[in-house]
């Protein structure tokens, strides 16, 4: 099966991105990255490869060796365009997250927005995590004018997290963690008909994140065909709940 995941050019997030790419593929499955620009070689954000301050809050080191496997095979290079490409053609569609400021580029972008619209009028199995989920808040269902979010239970980077993440770092990086002035669970919680039983927080949680073989600190919201998640944290269950959606889901 075929599985689009759109990228702004750089600053996406390390494990959000390598951590679906790996389980995905494992498990025989195509993922087909969407650039704004076809042929364009994305990047993750250096602070998550390297260390985000002294060395740390980066990317733990098994997310860090899928990137790299990731960034020498072909179908990181061959990108398709958001605009040109036919989201016909695919069975499922993941967003996901970053921070830095280089993911407006794909967060505000118009076009991405409108073909993730028409992606979801098929019914087929999205996946959205961190700030993933604010390109569906911002993608509007064409038949009621609002988000297609709307009537859907989904969770998304906490407030908490980010605002602890920006305070914690911002003497040293000023801005680096706050992507927009709103915060992104302010926004999403905007975009749903009723976001006090919609939107779902997770347990409270700063730093232990899922791994591999232990789900004990992750959590991943699904309605139908969708699939949400907060953080990195969450990426191993998140990509690993998405695949069995995915198999799961007829065409």
């Amino acid at each position: 099966m075929r599985v689009l995941m759109p990228v702004p050019d750089h600053d996406f997030d390390v494990t959000e991105v390598a951590v679906p790419w790996r389980i995905l593929t494992d498990a025989g499955h195509e993922v087909v990255f969407a650039t704004e620009r076809a042929g364009t070689v994305p990047a993750a954000d250096p602070r998550l490869v390297t260390g985000v301050v002294f060395g740390r809050l980066g990317a733990e080191a098994e997310p860090r060796a899928f990137y790299q496997q990731l960034t020498g095979t072909p179908e990181f290079s061959a990108t398709v365009s958001w605009s040109e490409v036919d989201v016909e053609d695919f069975d499922g569609l993941l967003l996901p997250g970053g921070h830095a400021s280089g993911m407006r580029q794909y967060l505000g972008s118009e076009t991405l927005q409108r073909q993730v619209a028409r992606f979801w009028t098929l019914d087929r199995p999205v996946g959205a995590i961190c700030h993933g989920v604010l390109v569906l808040a911002r993608s509007e269902d064409p038949a009621t004018g609002r988000s297609v979010l709307a009537q859907r239970r989904t969770t998304c980077l906490p407030k908490y997290m980010e605002r602890i993440a920006y305070l914690s770092t911002a003497w040293r990086l000023g801005r680096y963690y706050r992507t927009y002035p709103a915060y992104v669970e302010d926004e999403v919680r905007a975009a749903l008909d009723n976001p006090a039983t919609q939107f779902q927080r997770g347990p409270l949680e700063l730093t232990r994140r899922g791994t591999a073989t232990d789900d004990t600190r992750a959590f991943v919201v699904e309605d139908r065909n969708y699939l949400s998640a907060r953080w990195p944290g969450d990426a191993y269950l998140f990509g690993r709940r998405y695949l069995a959606l995915l198999e799961g889901a007829e065409r």
